[in-house]
């Protein structure tokens, strides 16, 4: 009898995924941070801004993409903002803003922030939108298996994230997600950018997308723009600065919240 009611239990809830996820919303709490990672990572890249978020009530959620295809990532992405209880703000970094562009057409989505990310337009995939623009070194040292893309452990360390400690790079190794080759020539359908109010967070010594791009890229989707001396993961190693910009494009002004205990 217990594993009926176990069965009739989780099939009640998969009909009725949404209403139960979604709790009521708070017209006075702020929106939920929807962060989404980009390639060679998982969501754990977003630990420490998530930390600082949440030491001002605001609460955030970051997606794991399966990095297989933008339609899954968007899927992905989809349920995660389906499930929060009221307005969000979709956040997206490297790859991960191709897929906040598609995905944040959706009328719970009140802003878009963009870290060190692609933005394309309607019709276009990440690889068209980075013609005419520098490659990144690292970009040059990516190995390739089986359709998936991947980074060696020097690449890591030199190009995607020279400003962490080594023994963080090479957790970062160890820990990242390939990415389906064929997910950069995929393009978007729609540009959530033309209809939402963007921020883009610029990182200036990114060895993996250009700064140049990134900074054609933030004035041409009309964004408002923070600019770190930073490299690709900026989300690490200038947290506290990513979530500041976060906080602006979710309309909370940190000194209007008190700033909530932080346990070790």
């Amino acid at each position: 009898m217990f594993r009926t009611s176990l069965l009739a239990t989780a099939l009640a809830l998969a009909g009725v995924a949404s209403p139960v996820l979604a709790a009521p919303a708070d017209a006075e709490a702020p929106p939920t941070v929807i962060l989404v990672h980009g390639a060679f990572a998982d969501g754990s890249s977003w630990n420490k801004v998530i930390a600082t978020l949440q030491a001002w009530h605001v609460p955030a959620i970051a997606v794991q993409n399966p990095l297989s295809s933008l339609e899954d990532d968007v899927a992905a992405t989809r349920r995660a903002i389906a499930a929060a209880p009221g307005k969000v703000v979709l956040v997206g970094h490297s790859w991960g803003g191709t897929v906040i562009t598609e995905a944040g057409d959706d009328p719970k989505v009140q802003s878009l922030v963009y870290v060190a990310a692609f933005a394309p337009d309607r019709g276009q995939s990440s690889a068209q939108q980075g013609e005419g623009f520098p490659v990144g070194p690292g970009l040059s040292r990516l190995q390739e298996k089986d359709g998936y893309l991947w980074l060696p452990a020097d690449a890591v360390a030199e190009d995607f994230a020279p400003d962490l400690m080594k023994k963080t790079a090479a957790l970062l190794y160890s820990t990242q997600v390939p990415l389906k080759a064929s997910a950069l020539g995929e393009a978007v359908t729609t540009a959530a950018w033309r209809n939402k109010p963007s921020w883009y967070v610029i990182s200036r010594d990114d060895r993996m997308l250009s700064p140049q791009l990134q900074a054609a890229t933030a004035r041409r989707i009309g964004a408002q723009v923070q600019s770190l001396g930073a490299s690709h993961v900026s989300l690490l190693s200038r947290p506290a600065q990513v979530a500041d910009t976060i906080l602006e494009a979710a309309g909370v002004k940190p000194a209007e919240l008190p700033l909530a205990e932080q346990g070790g």
